[in-house]
């Protein structure tokens, strides 16, 4: 291997470190975290440049330990010393041996971790981080970065030409690194400038793209380990590079592709396609047509229509539009992007969240749901209990203790509709409006629920509950200028946790138990003591009525003697004849008569006075001569 290609491999290392080492203080100074992706690859660029330059030097040694050894054998007459085929006496080509049968596996392995790792936790920290760049660093790590781009161009485009036209294969994975590091460096200037032009969310965009390139490079460096593993070793071929990413070389040598097209075209075809004037015209003019279709895409995002139903805001430049920034359905024109942005907001739709509940398709297609049966993902709620302070009065004199807690746990399910009245004031006052109403309605409940008694809510509060409910989140969502209007706040679906369902309804059925009999004992109770009354007003009236008629009979006696005194004193003998005949009847009523039909004989009468015959016998009713 010649010593230039040395230098090379050696200047390749020297840059590749110094702009990793200056990426990474540029990133930290400016909290990019398109910078910190581009700082890892750099890191990994370095290693791999390490590695390749570390291997061209073995090589490079391993030659001239050859040279040597011929040089010797040619001197002094071909003797065996310098004959043998034992690799013990070549140690330069041992150690190159060594080094790719271990430490290069090792390295990719690293290199595996390393891409991996990096792209995994780099994930998670855009996920979770709240910092972004500074306005007043932006301009100075926008210039350092397009500064690490052209260096990082220069040497790049330099070694890779190099490693192309001479064959250089251990040349060729720093050479890719660096020109590949170029353009993420670019890229990384472009999402700090897009900041600074408000563009904010630029930067985490790019740093999840980059993210993503190093989850393909872990991919691709595992899938060779793997194949590395089941590669047939032929002697004399020389093999891949472990390290030598194909997609960094794609990325550095986007050319290579259609080189690589050009060549399956050619095999598949049988004849040289790549030769044809339609290829060479689409290879020479292909700069052009993605230029020209680069061109069409920005033009056609100078028009923007708003569906039905949808509201849109105009930003330029990130900032309100002046003038008129609100957009009303149809066809608008504006600056192509990424000038002017639209942001599109449903004002038209009426729109729905959940507070309590998660809904479950399931669950709603059954239409009868059991306290006991779990029918949503459903959240506890706690809940006043006025029934223990009743409980622990009335059980305070009595000396009994009641541990009844003075609050309980609830599960309610409360939709909420709203529709977008100002979308400006939704758009703009807040960052994140939706989850802003979401908390509001939240807090409203639970404060509504906390200051409520827990059978009054489920039972006979539910209306009251809604009414009070819809008008505290309204009232929330106008103090932060929200920009909606609230139309719906359901209160449904209250029953206790679904764990104590069961014992809750056994207390419920207890205590309509209990009702029912207190009922039953009320019914009864009037029942008797209607029945009572009625007895007590019928002996009254009986002996109201006896009262009476005895009265009137004692008058009534009192005037009949008055009367037949005068009678008496008028006919002594005929009143006492006439009261004889009187009272004869009445006298004799239930005495037996005998009727004497002959009176010319004498009769000897002989009185039985035992009943022998019946008395429907003898007091038969003789019919009248009169009667037919």
């Amino acid at each position: 291997m010649e010593r230039n290609v040395q230098k090379n491999g050696l200047v390749n290392l020297v840059a590749a470190l110094a702009i990793f080492i200056a990426a990474f203080a540029v990133t930290a100074y400016v909290n990019s975290l398109a910078g910190q992706a581009a700082a890892i690859f750099l890191g990994l660029g370095t290693l791999v440049a390490f590695a390749s330059w570390f291997q061209m030097r073995l090589e490079e040694n391993e030659r001239l330990e050859k040279l040597e050894v011929e040089e010797l054998a040619r001197t002094r007459g071909g003797t065996t010393l310098f004959e043998t085929k034992d690799a013990g006496g070549f140690p330069a080509r041992q150690s190159r041996e060594l080094f790719e049968k271990f430490l290069v596996p090792g390295f990719s392995v690293l290199l595996l971790l390393l891409e991996g790792g990096g792209a995994y936790l780099l994930w998670r920290w855009i996920s979770k981080t709240t910092a972004a760049i500074a306005p007043e660093r932006a301009m100075p790590a926008l210039a350092l970065f397009g500064i690490f781009a052209l260096l990082l161009f220069l040497v790049g485009r330099f070694s890779v030409t190099i490693a192309r036209l001479e064959n250089h294969r251990l040349l060729r994975p720093g050479a890719s690194f660096l020109l590949a590091g170029a353009y993420i460096c670019f890229v990384t200037a472009l999402g700090i400038a897009g900041v600074k032009t408000e563009f904010p969310r630029i930067d985490s965009y790019l740093a999840r793209i980059l993210c993503v390139l190093l989850g393909l490079m872990a991919v691709e460096t595992l899938m060779m380990l793997l194949l590395e593993i089941y590669r047939p070793r032929v002697k004399g071929k020389v093999a891949r590079l472990l390290y030598d990413s194909r997609i960094v070389g794609l990325l550095a040598q986007p050319e290579s592709l259609f080189t690589t097209a050009a060549q399956a075209l050619d095999y598949q075809f049988g004849f040289k396609v790549s030769e044809t004037w339609f290829f060479q015209l689409l290879k020479k003019s292909l700069p052009v047509l993605f230029l020209a279709q680069l061109a069409a895409l920005l033009l056609s995002t100078g028009v923007v229509i708003i569906e039905p139903g949808e509201q849109g805001v105009l930003e330029h430049f990130g900032r309100l539009a002046a003038g008129q920034p609100v957009l009303d359905p149809g066809a608008h024109l504006k600056w192509p992007w990424p000038v002017d942005q639209v942001q599109r907001y449903r004002t038209g739709q009426i729109q729905t969240f959940n507070v309590g509940f998660t809904p479950n398709a399931q669950s709603e297609a059954d239409r009868t749901i059991l306290w006991t049966v779990v029918h949503t993902e459903e959240v506890n709620f706690l809940v006043g209990n006025r029934a223990a302070e009743t409980i622990t009065n009335s059980t305070a004199n009595s000396g009994d203790r009641l541990k009844v807690a003075p609050v309980g746990l609830i599960d309610i399910s409360i939709p909420v509709q709203f529709q977008i009245t100002n979308v400006l004031d939704w758009a703009y006052h807040n960052a994140d409006p939706t989850n802003l109403l979401q908390d509001l309605a939240t807090r409203a409940i639970v404060h509504y629920l906390a200051g409520a008694d827990l059978n009054a809510v489920l039972s006979q509060s539910r209306v009251e509950a809604a009414r009070q409910l819809h008008e505290t989140i309204q009232n929330d969502a106008d103090r932060y200028r929200l920009g909606v209007k609230i139309l719906f706040v359901g209160v449904q679906d209250l029953h206790p946790p679904v764990k104590v369902a069961g014992d809750y309804e056994n207390v419920v059925g207890a205590t309509q138990q209990r009702i029912a009999m207190t009922n039953a004992a009320v019914a009864e109770a009037i029942h008797t003591n209607a029945l009572a009354g009625a007895q007590a007003f019928t002996d009254i009236s009986r002996a109201e009525a006896e009262r009476q008629q005895t009265e009137l009979a004692a008058l009534a006696r009192a005037g009949l003697f008055t009367n037949q005194m005068a009678a008496y004193a008028a006919a002594p003998s005929v009143y006492r004849q006439r009261a004889y005949f009187h009272m004869f009847p009445e006298a004799t009523a239930n005495a037996r008569k005998y009727i004497l039909l002959v009176t010319n004989t004498y009769n000897v009468l002989q009185f039985d006075l035992e009943d022998k015959i019946r008395e429907d016998l003898l007091n038969l009713n003789v019919p009248s001569t009169n009667s037919p």
